[in-house]
Order: C-alpha cells, then sequence, then structure tokens
C-alpha cells in the first residue's frame, strides 16, 4: 500500500495533476489546546559538611510530619551519621546535643520525640528534655524502630518486640510465624490505626499484617499472578491507607478494600535491587523505593528512576523518608539528598531557561547561544564558553524559540532576543567576505574566534589532521588549510567547511523570523538579503556550498550530479533532496523572486528530488540512529510544506513526514510532534484504494506536555546509568549497522527514557542510548525546551491555565 501512494504521488507530482483529498496546510491549529496546569517540578539538593552535618557517611534519615492541634504544623528530620545523630533546622544540619556518648545504630522520629539504639539500649528525647532509657532484651540485634501513638516496636535479628513498660516483650504470636526467616527488615505502624491493628511487618520469611489484636501472613495476588513473598526488604503505608511492599518479587499494595495491585519490570518497576521504602501518611499519595543504584518514584501512574550526581549525592540509597508533598530525602555514603518538588508552570521554567542563558551561555558580542563549560561540577561560579562546529545551527534552534515566543506571547523581550540571533548569524555570512582567504559571496561560517586569541590553525586545526582524517575515517573528508580564515578587518577568525545542518538551522529561523518578528519592512529586507546571498550562492554553484578554496565543503552537497548520479551519495540523496527543495521554497517565499521557484521546479520535474525526499532517512524504522538527520529532517519538513509553491509537492513531503514521524514518535520529542502536528494535523490523502487520514495520532499530544514538565532544570552533563535496569528492552542488533545497537535499548513499554533520566545538550543525541558519561563540568541551556515550548504555544497545541 505504501509503495502505491508514494508512486502515485510522484506521478501526480510529474504530470502536474493535483492530488485529491489533501486538505490545506496550515500553521495555527483550531483545535482546543490542552490546558496544562501548574505542576511539581522536581530539583534535588545535597547536604554534607559544608551543610552542618557531622560527617557526610550516612546510614539513616527520620523525620515525623504532623498538625498539632495547639501548636500547628510540625516539621522535623533526623540524619544518623558517621559521626553521630544531626538534625535540620530547616536551612542547616546541626549535630544534635544532649544525646547519649554511644554508637547509635539507628534512628525514627514521632511527634517531638527521637527515638535511638545502639547496642544496649533504645534512648527517647524531646528537644530541650531529658532522656530515657530502655535496655534491649538480651541477645537481640536490633534492625529496625518503629514509634506509634499506641506501641514502640523494635524489629531485630531475632523476631518483633514491643515495649512493655520499662522494657521489651517478644510478639510470640509473629514470631510464631516468622520460624526460620525470623529477621524483620521494617515495621510500619498505620497512623491513627485503631489499638491493636494496622501494624506491618517486612521479614525474610514474608509480608505479615497485624489487626484485631491478630497477626496473619499475607500473599499477595493479583488475577492469575500469585506470590508467596519472601526477603521482604520494605514496607509503607500510604496516604490512602493502602499497605505497600518491596521484595525481589516486585512491588505490591493492598487497598484497604482489599484488592492486591502487583508490579514488576513488565509493569514499569525500573529496578528490583531493594534496601527499604517509604510513604507519607498525609498529603500526595505516591511512595518511595531506596535501592542499592538509586531510588524509585511511582504516583500509580508514573515510574520514575532518580540515580546518578543529577538526583541523589550516590547511588547506593540506605534510607529513605517522605515528604507529604511527595518528595524524599536519602541517605547516602556521600552525604544527605532530598529531592523537592517546586509549584511551577511551563511559564515559569522558560523563564527560568532564558535567565540562564542570558546569564551563562552567550558566547561574543555576537551572542551565539551554546553550551559553557564549569570550572568545577554543578557550580556555575565559575564558567567559560567555547566554540563549536555548530554555533549558527544552536543559535538558530534558540532563536526559532524566541520567534515562536514573540508570536505567541508578543513579549517584547523576546523579540530582541530573536533580533540578537538575526543578528548573530547574518554575521557568520557577512565574515566571509573579503579577508584572508575571501570566500564566496553568502557563504556562511560555522562559527568565529576572536583573533586576538591563539590562532586555531596552528593547534588542533592542521592540514596533518584532515589528511589522518580522511586516512582513517572519511574517504571524502575535506582537507583544506587554513580551516580558519580571518576576517578582513582582522578581528576574527571564521571557520569553514559549513555543513548542511548548519543550512539547515539557518534557513529554519529565517523563515520564522521573517514571518514572525521581522515587523517592518526595513527588518524584512534584511531577511531578504541575507536569505538571497546564501540561496544564490547555492544555485550558482550548481546546488552546492563552495568554500574559499572554490571546492564544495564535506556536508553541504545538494547537485543531481552527485545525490542522483554517485552512489557515494545514496544515504544523503533523500535527505539532501528535502534540504534543498526546502530552501529554495523558503527563499522562493521570503524574496518572491522567480528564479527560486524555477530552481524549485527544475530539481523536482527534470531529477525527481520530490520523490528522492519520499525516503529521506536509510533506513527509516523505529529505533534508527543519527538524530541529527532526523532534526534536520523535521526543520525542512517544516518549511517545505509551509512554503513550498507547488502544492503537489507539498502533499508528497507531508506523506513523507507522516511516515517519518510515525517511526520517531516512541522517542517522546515535543519538537519532533509539534512541528509534524503542525503541518500534519487535519490533512489526508485519498488513491483508488482508500482515503487515509494524515493526523497525528495516539496520545503525541499528552507525551509531548510530559517530556516538557519533566525536563531538569538541571541541565549540568551528570552521568547517567539504565542499563542494568529491569524494565528496559535491548534494541535488536538488526536495527543498526554493525555493534550500533550495544548498550541502546527502550523501556517495555516501547518509549525511549523519559527526558529526566538521560543527559543531553542537544534534540540530535541519541534517545535509545541507555548510558550516558558525564562529570558535572558542561552545562547545556535549555534552548531545546524553549523551542518545542513555544512552538506549542504559537500552534495553539498547548495553553497554560
Amino acid at each position: 500500500m505504501r509503495h502505491t501512494v508514494v508512486t502515485a504521488l510522484a506521478a501526480c507530482a510529474l504530470a502536474g495533476t493535483a492530488w485529491p483529498g489533501f486538505a490545506e496546510e496550515t500553521a495555527k491549529v483550531s483545535n482546543p489546546p490542552l490546558r496544562i496546569k501548574r505542576f511539581a517540578q522536581e530539583i534535588a539538593v545535597f547536604f554534607d559538611e559544608k551543610s552542618g552535618l557531622p560527617d557526610k557517611a550516612v546510614h539513616a534519615v527520620a523525620g515525623f510530619d504532623a498538625t498539632e492541634p495547639d501548636e500547628g504544623a510540625s516539621f522535623v528530620r533526623y540524619a544518623l551519621t558517621a559521626g553521630g545523630v544531626a538534625s535540620f533546622d530547616g536551612e542547616r544540619w546541626r549535630k544534635a546535643e544532649g544525646l547519649p556518648e554511644t554508637d547509635i545504630l539507628h534512628i525514627a522520629a514521632h511527634g517531638k520525640h527521637l527515638f535511638m539504639v545502639d547496642r544496649a539500649a533504645l534512648f527517647c528525647t524531646v528537644p530541650g528534655g531529658e532522656t530515657r532509657r530502655l535496655s534491649l532484651p538480651p541477645d537481640v540485634t536490633v534492625t529496625c524502630i518503629e514509634p506509634s501513638e499506641n506501641h514502640l516496636w523494635i524489629g531485630t535479628e531475632q523476631g518483633l518486640y514491643v515495649q512493655s513498660g520499662d522494657s521489651f516483650a517478644p510478639v510470640e504470636e509473629l514470631n510464631v510465624l516468622l520460624r526460620e526467616g525470623s529477621r524483620i527488615a521494617a515495621v510500619k505502624a498505620r497512623r491513627n490505626a485503631e489499638k491493636g491493628g494496622g501494624v506491618a511487618v517486612a521479614a525474610s520469611s514474608g509480608l505479615f499484617l497485624c489487626e484485631m489484636d491478630s497477626w496473619r501472613r499475607l500473599f499477595p495476588q493479583e488475577g492469575a499472578r500469585s506470590w508467596t513473598a519472601v526477603d521482604v526488604r520494605g514496607i509503607a503505608w500510604d496516604s490512602a491507607g493502602g499497605l505497600w511492599f518491596a521484595s525481589p518479587h516486585g512491588a505490591g499494595c493492598l487497598s484497604r478494600q482489599g484488592q492486591w495491585n502487583l508490579y514488576t519490570p513488565e509493569d514499569g518497576l525500573p529496578y528490583d535491587d531493594f534496601t527499604g521504602m517509604a510513604a507519607a501518611q498525609t498529603g500526595d499519595r505516591c511512595v518511595w523505593f531506596a535501592t542499592t543504584k538509586g531510588a524509585i518514584r511511582f504516583d500509580g501512574k508514573s515510574w520514575e528512576y532518580r540515580q546518578g550526581r543529577r538526583w541523589l549525592p550516590a547511588d547506593h540509597v540506605y534510607g529513605i523518608y517522605p515528604d507529604p508533598d511527595g518528595g524524599a530525602w536519602f541517605a547516602t555514603r556521600k552525604g544527605v539528598g532530598r529531592i523537592l518538588r517546586k509549584p511551577m508552570t511551563l511559564r515559569d521554567k522558560a523563564k527560568f531557561y532564558e535567565d540562564e542563558i542570558d546569564k551563562y551561555h552567550r558566547r561574543t558580542e555576537y551572542e551565539y547561544v551554546l553550551e559553557a563549560r564549569l570550572k568545577h561540577p554543578g557550580d556555575k561560579s565559575e564558567s567559560k564558553l567555547h566554540d563549536t562546529d555548530n554555533d549558527g545551527l544552536w543559535t538558530s534552534m534558540y532563536g526559532a524559540g524566541e520567534c515562536f515566543a514573540y508570536a505567541a506571547t508578543k513579549d517584547p523581550i523576546a523579540k530582541k532576543r530573536a533580533q540578537k540571533a538575526f543578528e548573530a548569524l547574518r554575521f557568520l555570512q557577512t565574515v566571509t567576505q573579503g579577508g584572508d582567504p575571501p570566500a564566496p559571496k553568502g557563504f556562511v561560517a560555522r562559527c568565529i574566534l576572536p583573533a586576538d586569541g591563539p590562532n586555531p590553525n596552528e593547534t588542533e586545526y592542521t592540514r596533518e589532521r584532515d589528511e589522518h582524517i580522511r586516512k582513517t575515517s572519511d574517504a571524502l573528508w575535506k582537507i583544506i588549510s587554513p580551516r580558519w580564515p580571518i576576517s578582513a578587518d582582522r578581528k576574527w577568525y571564521w571557520k569553514c567547511d559549513t555543513s548542511s545542518d548548519e543550512l539547515d538551522g539557518h534557513y529554519f529561523f529565517h523563515g520564522r523570523y521573517y514571518d514572525l518578528v521581522a515587523d517592518t519592512e526595513e527588518e524584512k529586507q534584511r531577511v531578504r538579503e541575507v536569505v538571497a546571498a546564501l540561496t544564490d550562492h547555492l544555485i550558482e554553484h550548481d546546488f552546492n556550498l563552495v568554500d574559499w578554496d572554490g571546492q564544495r565543503t564535506r556536508w553541504a552537497v545538494f547537485s543531481p550530479s552527485q545525490l542522483n548520479r554517485n552512489p557515494l551519495w545514496m544515504i544523503e540523496r533523500g535527505l539532501n533532496s528535502l534540504s534543498i527543495l526546502s530552501y529554495l521554497a523558503t527563499a522562493h517565499h521570503i524574496c518572491g523572486d522567480a528564479k527560486y521557484r524555477g530552481a524549485f521546479d527544475m530539481l523536482v520535474r527534470d531529477h525527481g528530488y520530490a520523490m528522492n525526499l519520499m525516503t529521506p532517512k536509510i533506513p527509516l524504522v523505529v529505533g534508527g540512529g543519527n538524530q541529527s538527520d532526523d532534526e534536520m529532517a523535521f526543520m525542512n519538513f517544516y518549511n517545505l510544506i509551509l512554503y513550498s509553491p507547488d502544492p503537489k509537492v507539498a502533499e508528497m513531503a507531508r506523506y513523507s513526514f507522516k511516515q517519518y514521524w510515525d517511526v520517531e514518535r516512541p522517542e517522546l520529542n515535543p519538537f519532533f510532534n509539534f512541528a509534524y502536528a503542525a503541518v500534519g494535523a487535519g490533512a489526508s490523502f485519498s488513491d483508488q484504494y482508500q482515503t487515509v487520514d494524515l493526523s497525528p495520532d495516539g496520545e503525541w499530544l499528552e507525551e509531548s506536555v510530559e517530556t516538557l514538565v519533566r525536563f531538569p532544570l538541571d541541565r549540568c552533563n551528570w552521568a547517567h546509568e539504565n542499563s542494568h535496569r529491569k524494565d528496559i528492552v535491548p534494541l535488536p542488533p538488526h536495527i543498526r549497522e554493525g555493534r550500533e545497537a550495544r548498550g541502546k535499548g527502550y523501556r517495555r513499554n516501547g518509549y525511549v527514557l523519559p527526558v529526566d533520566e538521560r543527559f543531553f545538550n542537544y534534540w540530535n543525541t541519541d534517545p535509545w542510548q541507555l548510558d550516558y558519561s558525564g562529570d558535572g563540568r558542561e552545562l547545556a541551556h535549555g534552548g531545546v525546551f524553549l523551542l518545542p515550548y513555544y512552538m506549542g504555544l504559537y500552534h495553539g497545541f498547548i495553553a497554560e491555565e
């Protein structure tokens, strides 16, 4: 069926006939937007000795949240460290005063009371008051403490004990049930439970519950799944009264109505080497799991895996304590970690990223927007900027976001930012003219460096380097020296050998700037001059970007002689055909010059470029690599469908775009989703067999919003590890060439990892990758959020309440 449609579309384009059934494209969507409420933004905070802890090695965290009738809210947090017990006053940790001079092994809190255990006794203190001492039973090893309104329980290697006067008595009924597996991992009492009930025990021999003074073992069962749970490592009561447990079998919850829900990696549980768990019995209903490699949050719908320095001081979580708002505190060997949940809107997040960009990410007086390098991991107090091969591309995509921002909000600051981006991109063209050596008119540089700094041609960018690359890895690599010519005013080095992805970014931005920001004829004329110079250059050089040496650059090759007749360009044929048609359509739209329409028609009519773009990527499969090409293709499809002077080519492009988007949708990329939906929503095509809807299907809009919501504020390049996870399916070897599928995978729901469980600077990073290296010394910017956010606002896909 697909081949029939593609062939018919191509025939219509060549014959000049209309293709029935396609709706006209629209730049704005009339359907009601998805309205987004305020959400909880997760933010990680770390505490160590500098924060007042006696020692960074933390064994446990404890606390208590309650509403006292006479004194209001009570907020207490404690940490058991290798240097003693510390309390948190809301800002700093302080070593607790007046505590027994002994080696404390476990802590717990209830109300204003702090409970501690050493090898011989249990101590109970009240802030500013006396300490009470209770001797432990002989020959027992305490594993946990659980104070409640009615009882004080201690779990031991030898079973469960409960306070009885000034001593502890064994809970014989339970201890008989424990048999050989008498080790208690956790005891949890349900808050406000009636006396004689609401107490659960996690033990090596199983899961046990006391109700109405009677103990019984629980056997979790949901449908056909039935577990004889052993080695239960954690339990918790949630705010709805549900009883949760964690064991190597998986996790489960027994509702107050007696219904079980069980969770394994097949259900989305990321990892199951548990060390404990916790849930707040007031506030948001969610649970946290502590593991030997990270922490997991589950709210009944979404699993969130928190691993690596973006989220935790260290991966092995020894203890966990929940906040009523859904956040939590973590005990690790490198300090206390806390994940806050701060109320925020997408508008708030956009402002945060824009402020960060203005502060850290603008390079040179032209303010190219790029990632920054930090002197110390995660510390933004000392940073510096550096050039990249893609200064033009990244500034273009950031600038396009600000164009959408101005169109959606009419914020004059957004217009100024877009104007800055335009001038920066314009300078990449003017800087190449008249220097030493000069480039042909219209040529755009990759980036610039101040000429009062080191000469890059004398260090990294040498002729010997080019020859080595051509010999060892790329037979078409361009040998050119100098790779960094100097400008006519001798103020700037500019980098040559500009690639097609740079041009994709320039044209994508110029279309947005011309349509959405350039309000005056003078502004529009400046855009026309830049676009005309670049497009004329391409036409005059047989649709190639030609460098100062008179030879085409390595990647900006669009000529029929290469794409259609040189087998070495087979892989790039579809994408580069799409690119040049998009450039010409954009130039025709902006400049109105008939020669651009003529060149466009010639490539379609005489060289089959419309047919070429029907295969924009090889192979076009879910999980395919080279996300740089994907990013380029989506920008070019968007422009081509909006601006094509030939409706039939736009129809072909839209159909091809839909096939492309279908395989990209599992990547959870809101830019890709909005770019396609903007030109595909409401469109259809018909052939001799049927009419097919080209609208984006499924929950693409909700998925886009979830990615925007989950975008972390911390954009440092912290390492992430996911290859050990149990909810991951390896990418099949046949999807990628050679061994490229190794280390790639996706979740069992078919989607890549969420945006806050991996790291990337830009959308060209492979989202199927599982592990990400990083040391926190690179600070990425938020342009990857701003472009889809403002694009979604402009096109009416999203709105904020």
